[in-house]
């Protein structure tokens, strides 16, 4: 298994379908959401997924502030479904919020959590910092980390 964090435009092909692939299969097929996946802020982004023998296990992207909100942002969290509950969305949320800190030098991160994931993004040092609202028919809330 091997991390990887690229920049959109060092993705090869193959890796940018996958991801995409996986986040279909997750936000679009498995919660039933029908929505613009591709908005424009991919090519922006940094991409970070866990891949084993080709197969993306994990995913998210961090989207430099400015693009989404005034600070940096993480979205897209996924974790295929057949590795869940494994430590794998914590180890990769811990590996996105060094490089914001270290290599992007950044101390906040803005998020809009899914409702459901308020305790698992509050473990990792994150805040609510709104009321909950509906975001594609499912219950989010933003959630703000500072250092």
């Amino acid at each position: 298994m091997n991390w990887v964090l690229k920049k959109f435009e060092e993705l090869k092909i193959q890796e940018l379908y996958k991801i995409l692939q996986i986040r279909s299969e997750v936000f679009v097929l498995e919660q039933q959401c029908p929505y613009q996946d591709c908005d424009g802020k991919d090519e922006k982004s940094y991409h970070l997924f866990l891949e084993d023998n080709g197969e993306i296990l994990c995913y998210l992207r961090i989207i430099p502030r400015g693009i989404s909100y005034d600070e940096v942002s993480v979205g897209r969290v996924l974790v295929s479904k057949d590795r869940r509950k494994k430590g794998l969305s914590r180890e990769m949320m811990l590996i996105a919020i060094d490089y914001i800190e270290t290599k992007l030098k950044e101390k906040s991160i803005r998020i809009s959590a899914q409702k459901y994931l308020v305790d698992f993004y509050k473990c990792l040092g994150f805040k609510e910092v709104s009321d909950v609202y509906l975001e594609d028919e499912i219950e989010h809330i933003e959630m703000l980390y500072s250092k």
